[in-house]
């Protein structure tokens, strides 16, 4: 009896890890194409449609995790979270409309993640050009950010989001 129910906390456990990421959707929309090139040496501010948000030096969004902790990753994220939210990393200078004062980084991670006012930056790796917000509001915790490190919660337009949903927490 004890074997069954080490294997059925096992497989229910397995699930959990598995649905715990949230959304994920179905099927990858343009596999084949590749996404935006990351750049990492620049964070600066672009103009969207849900305002003027951060990007980095290629113009590819970023966005925040609501659940971290302040200059902290408290995402406890798997292989196929990563490869979805992959973190920003490097030591970005600061461009057109940004602050270089709220530029930092997380503390006690083997490789630091960059952070703006405190919140570790993210990529979202459904945005496939410059400009995309296909990970705005997923979940209702990812989120682009302004110039003053808030969280912009306004929708983007339908043809800038993705519906499959993603990894949330």
């Amino acid at each position: 009896m004890r074997r069954y129910s080490i294997t059925v906390a096992g497989f229910a456990l397995a699930a959990l890890a598995i649905a715990g990421c949230g959304g994920g959707g179905g099927g990858s929309q343009n596999g084949s194409q590749a996404a935006a090139a990351m750049d990492t040496s620049t964070i600066r501010t672009s103009h969207s449609p849900v305002g003027d948000i951060l990007v980095d030096g290629s113009g590819r969004t970023l966005y925040l995790f609501t659940e971290d902790g302040r200059n902290t990753n408290s995402m406890n994220c798997d292989a196929a979270c990563i490869k979805l939210w992959p973190r920003m990393e490097g030591r970005p200078h600061a461009g057109a409309g940004v602050d270089a004062s709220l530029i930092g980084a997380t503390k006690g991670a083997v490789k630091a993640q960059v952070t703006y006012a405190g919140h570790p930056l993210y990529y979202y790796a459904k945005d496939r050009a410059a400009g995309d917000l296909k990970g705005q509001g997923i979940d209702k915790i990812w989120y682009v950010l302004n110039a003053k490190g808030t969280a912009i919660k306004k929708a983007a337009p339908a043809s800038s989001t993705n519906s499959n949903g993603g990894y949330g927490y």
